[in-house]
């Protein structure tokens, strides 16, 4: 049995089938053209089961376009269209394209050394490995510098450690990522907020303030800014028909495997498809992609707390969700993210499920995760006469159980698995680590 059915493909013809030229709104005002349910198949009941999933895990904010016209849109509790949200690490993606900007009009080079623009001694690293790391270490989070060590946020000199050379060891470290701040200052000798409303927000209408808690940067902006940005990538760096981050070589490496330890990962953004990837916190490469229910071309910013922007290019589709904690706060919250991705897929009327029938009521935790011999399922599960399958990242079974949410794991190897628990008509269902 395949857990995860991939009906995006179905979805793939129907958008081909009903193309429009992309859409852009104008800079200024809540005008923006929208398209039908309707004209791609949706189905109400279907849509609804969407909203269901989202408002259970704490959305906010959701946005689905359709070659840049709004498909979706829905707001929860309090929160509208004009409330502002912060986009956590999802915003790591919007400063990429800011490098991007500052090489292009010559203020920088990626490949020139990080203390070219913060001086010698802003890593406690000794000198002949700090002048290893560049401004491309940063982007793709191979500086080297430990982020086991404290506060992975620091970017204080004695909080950014030598763990290894420079480009020999991926690891997601925010210190490091944080400092690409001060890196374009001195480059461009302007306010990180004047040169972000100068090159992006007067060009496209991406309105936001970047508002600095304790040693962080984080952009705020309503949730169609963050769409407006899912477009603006969607045409490859062009606004309609206004230049933005006009270098098509620093673009394509943004959006590609930026470097071979984590094949996931670009310039500050994640990506669907690739053989393998690693997460935050771990040095193992776990097998298949990031988000086995979406399209493989899709490219994503993610952060904290279930801040998402997708962006298929194959499809024309861009999906925005904001909102609180969806999972125990992990700083890259993938499992969600993959689950909306499941019901987007559902959609379409006559679209496959995922468990044929079956009432998914819900997601499994896992503790501890990842686990080395043993895990084990915690979830609202009741009572006795229930069965436990588990498969490995290519959907296959690698064993069952009766009655036991316990597992020894130790047997199964390194990688990404997934668990279904399944009572009567009611299904639960998640993955874990091992490793």
């Amino acid at each position: 049995m395949k857990i995860f059915l991939p009906a995006f493909l179905l979805l793939f013809f129907l958008g081909k089938t009903n193309a429009q030229s992309l859409y852009f709104p104008p800079l200024t005002g809540n005008s923006w053209e929208t398209l039908s349910p309707d004209s791609l198949g949706y189905c109400e009941e279907n849509i609804q089961a969407l909203y269901d999933l989202l408002e259970t895990y704490n959305t906010k904010a959701f946005l689905l376009l359709k070659d840049g016209r709004i498909v979706l849109e829905k707001y929860f509790g309090t929160f509208t269209q004009d409330s502002a949200w912060y986009w956590a690490s999802a915003g790591k993606s919007m400063t990429a394209a800011l490098v991007g900007i500052a090489q292009q009009e010559g203020l920088l080079n990626i490949n020139d050394p990080t203390s070219d623009y913060l001086g010698t001694g802003w890593t406690s690293a000794p000198p002949d490995k700090e002048a290893l790391i560049t401004i491309r270490n940063q982007l793709n989070m191979t500086s080297g510098l430990d982020d086991g060590t404290g506060d992975a946020f620091c970017t204080l000199d004695t909080c950014l450690v030598y763990k290894a050379d420079a480009g020999t060891r991926w690891a997601y470290h925010n210190g490091p990522y944080t400092l690409l701040d001060q890196v374009l200052q001195a480059a461009t000798g302007q306010n990180f907020n004047l040169f972000f409303n100068q090159r992006m927000t007067q060009k496209t209408g991406i309105s936001g303030l970047w508002v600095y808690a304790n040693y962080n940067n984080v952009l705020f902006s309503k949730p169609r800014s963050m769409a407006r940005y899912g477009l603006l990538v969607q045409n490859g760096g062009t606004w309609n028909t206004t230049p933005v981050l006009t270098d098509p070589a620093f673009f394509q490496q943004m959006i590609t495997s930026s470097q071979a330890l984590n094949e996931s990962y670009g310039y500050l953004w994640w990506l669907n498809g690739q053989p393998s990837y690693k997460l935050p916190g771990l040095q193992i490469n776990i097998p298949g992609p990031l988000f086995p229910a979406a399209p493989a071309d899709m490219v994503s910013a993610l952060g904290k707390n279930g801040q998402y922007l997708n962006v298929v290019p194959s499809t024309g589709m861009v999906v925005v969700r904001m909102g609180n904690a969806p999972d125990n706060g992990s700083p890259v919250p993938v499992e969600f993210n993959n689950d909306i991705w499941v019901k987007i897929n559902e959609l379409a009327c006559g679209a496959s499920g995922v468990f044929d029938k079956k009432e998914v009521v819900g997601k499994l935790a896992f503790y501890p995760n990842p686990s080395g011999d043993f895990i084990r399922l915690e979830g609202p599960v009741a009572g006795t006469d229930f069965t436990v399958e588990v498969f490995d990242g290519l959907g296959r079974k690698v064993f069952s159980t009766e009655n036991s949410l316990g597992l020894k794991v130790g047997q199964l190897g390194s990688g990404l698995f997934y668990a279904v628990v399944r009572q009567e008509e009611k299904v639960w269902a998640g993955r874990f680590l091992v490793g």
